[in-house]
């Protein structure tokens, strides 16, 4: 008798119904997926326009939720929030930010609701349940899983239903048959169904890869099959429920120590927490939530105990405690979302928890998230009638009664109409067409960017843009078969230049990156220096050909002042000269030793000497005098006797006097 009283002052209250008050995100199709705060953020509690002056009796969300359903006290039911599994129940997959009526249940009296991850189930007045939204794991107890989604309503195969609770993939009904007082469907992969297994195989034979079987059909627990349960909670991938006697019932995930038991190990069937037992079961009218990681419930004298992960920070609480922050407050409703809790007590409203998105609802100049209970001042002396949270967001019902004139005060949102955020859905969508259209190949190279987060970037550019022009290079080398050879060697080049030079034929023309001797291998791709130009060696008759055209191409174009700057400003030590005299030498070799096969009485010459520049050296060599007087430093100077700093003349390029 004592759980009839207290099931009908309880109804009594709710029948008056109340004004809807939402806190929280409305970034529906992002929360949850992006890190850090979002616009649209609402710190307050406020009322939503679509519902102003709706007598709201019941509003129902999930710890895994990113949708919200309110029920009025004429049983017309309310969605709206993200609907890409069609758990709104519109028939369609469009998000709504407006509270909207679902059409297909207007011929029922909604009496009870609650939400998953991407499903939604609703009680009617007369003992059904119909469920719509995501199917994959059978949550929605349609007797199928064949069809994935359910945008509409469909029956659920249960009957003389009372009550409702969903978690993230399965779904709890709670029925008034004999013998089957509690029935569950959809994901056993935790056991939180209660049927004493998970359900799990592997895909194939040869595989280890594991799946869960669905189960598609409301099935009664059998070793609760002797008990009344009464009350029922879901968090994500637990369940606790109560029966008539006052007794707890955990099972499901264990993790973080959220059944109770002293230990996180899983419970594939029902195992009574032994701490409400004997003189400590829970009254008839006792309050039941579950979170995603944690459990609550209110005992004898109205103390409410906790258990499982409460904060970020601390120890976890392995069995039930009591939380001595709320001792001697009369408890009526409370609910918990991700990490965060509401608690209607007395004429007060208290939330704490961690938020991110402002469903605490403390405004804009409160805190964020709080350790310990604390007051809603915005709704300080308000009689609160039901209160559900979600994940990112808070509802709370008060009665109007004596505030109306504070209602006035608060802040009314109107969110976006239905047509205005499919717009914001769809356009994302024809940027990403047309910047693939116009242009690919920075899109290709931003994504690169995106992916690599090491050092090595720019040698992954570097590679994809010699992969971009190995096409047209490739089909140049299958059209001349005398390329192959350059191909193999050389011919790294960049660009237009690159692509010039192997057209031309000429194996001694070099790109504009590195010289033709040096291997892609050997060269690091960031280092792009002009090369030191050294005597080729004389064992190879094409190296010793290919330096004899380059002085040439050099000379006519005056290539050899471009190579000296280079030098001056990539060399920092105090060798500079010797290097540039050295390339000098080198450059002016060739010509050197053709003449001195031609004629015998240089060598006499050369060996002593020969140290000239440019035009003027070749021009006196040939003269055959060995009187001439040279503008720099002596013939019969050293290099090891001239020291490094003085070794830097004028570099003026005028003709040799004549004796």
């Amino acid at each position: 008798m004592a759980v009839v009283e207290a099931e009908k002052k309880v109804e009594e209250e709710v029948e008056k119904g109340g004004e809807l008050l939402f806190c929280g995100s409305t970034c529906w199709d992002v929360v949850g997926r992006r890190k850090g705060a979002l616009e649209g953020n609402l710190v307050s509690p406020t009322r939503l326009r679509p519902l102003v002056g709706v007598n709201i009796r019941f509003v129902a969300s999930g710890c895994a939720s990113c949708h919200c359903v309110a029920l009025d006290v004429e049983g017309r039911c309310y969605t709206w929030g993200r609907n890409e599994k069609g758990q709104l129940g519109h028939g369609d997959k469009i998000q709504r930010d407006r509270p909207t009526v679902v059409s297909e249940l207007s011929k029922y009296k909604i009496t009870k609701a609650a939400a998953g991850r991407s499903h939604t189930v609703v009680v009617t007045d007369d003992g059904h349940s119909l469920a719509f939204g995501w199917n994959k794991h059978g949550q929605l107890g349609s007797g199928s899983a064949r069809n994935e989604f359910e945008p509409s309503p469909v029956r659920c195969h249960v009957s003389e239903v009372k009550n409702t609770a969903c978690g993230a993939e399965f779904t709890v009904w709670l029925s008034s048959t004999e013998g089957a007082s509690i029935l569950t469907a959809g994901l056993p992969q935790y056991g939180q169904l209660g049927h004493g297994t998970d359900n799990e195989y592997n895909t194939k034979d040869s595989s280890v890869r594991l799946a869960y079987e669905a189960q598609p059909r409301p099935r009664a627990i059998a070793s609760l099959a002797g008990e009344t349960i009464v009350k029922v909670a879901c968090g994500s991938n637990h369940t606790v429920a109560v029966d008539s006697k006052g007794y707890v019932y955990t099972w499901g995930f264990g993790g973080y120590g959220r059944l109770g038991h002293r230990e996180q190990k899983d419970e594939w069937a029902p195992r009574r927490v032994d701490i409400f037992q004997k003189h400590n079961v829970l009254p008839p009218d006792a309050i039941l939530s579950a979170g995603a990681l944690n459990s609550a419930c209110t005992a004898g004298g109205g103390q409410l105990y906790m258990w499982g992960k409460i904060k970020n920070t601390g120890d976890d609480w392995m069995y039930p405690k009591p939380l001595m922050d709320l001792s001697g407050w009369n408890i009526r409703c409370m609910d918990s979302g991700n990490m965060h809790h509401f608690v209607g007590a007395d004429n007060s409203c208290i939330s704490w928890g961690h938020a991110v998105y402002g469903e605490l609802g403390y405004g804009p100049n409160g805190q964020k998230s709080s350790a310990v209970p604390k007051k809603v001042d915005i709704l300080e002396s308000m009689h609160v009638i039901s209160v559900a949270c979600g994940f990112g967001h808070s509802m709370v019902v008060v009665d109007r009664a004596n505030v109306a004139d504070r209602l006035d005060q608060l802040d009314v949102h109107d969110g976006k109409a239905t047509g205005e955020v499919e717009g914001v859905n769809e356009e994302p969508e024809i940027k990403t067409k047309v910047s693939t259209k116009k242009g690919a190949k920075p899109s290709a190279k931003s994504n690169k960017r995106k992916k690599s987060k090491s050092s090595s970037e720019s040698e992954e550019e570097e590679n994809s843009d010699d992969d971009e022009i190995g096409d047209s290079e490739d089909e140049m080398n299958g059209q001349m078969d005398d390329k192959k050879k350059r191909q193999s060697g050389g011919g790294s080049g960049r660009g237009k230049s690159a692509s010039k030079s192997s057209s031309e034929g000429k194996s001694t023309v070099r790109g504009r990156g590195r010289p033709p001797s040096a291997n892609k291998s050997s060269q690091p791709p960031q280092a792009k220096p002009a090369g030191k130009r050294g005597r080729p060696q004389i064992s190879l008759l094409s190296v010793n050909e290919e330096p004899e055209i380059q002085t040439k191409v050099s000379t006519k174009k005056g290539a050899k002042p471009s190579a000296k700057s280079n030098k001056r400003k990539k060399s920092k030590s105090s060798s500079e000269s010797e290097e540039e005299e050295n390339s000098d030498d080198d450059e002016n070799g060739d010509s050197e030793d053709e003449m001195n096969g031609q004629m015998d009485d240089k060598k006499k010459r050369l060996s002593g000497g020969g140290r000239g520049r440019g035009k003027s050296a070749s021009k006196s060599s040939s003269e055959g005098k060995s009187t001439v007087h040279w503008r720099g430093r002596p013939p019969s100077a050293n290099k090891s006797s001239q020291p490094p700093a003085q070794a830097k003349p004028a570099g003026k390029r005028g003709r040799p006097r004549k004796t």
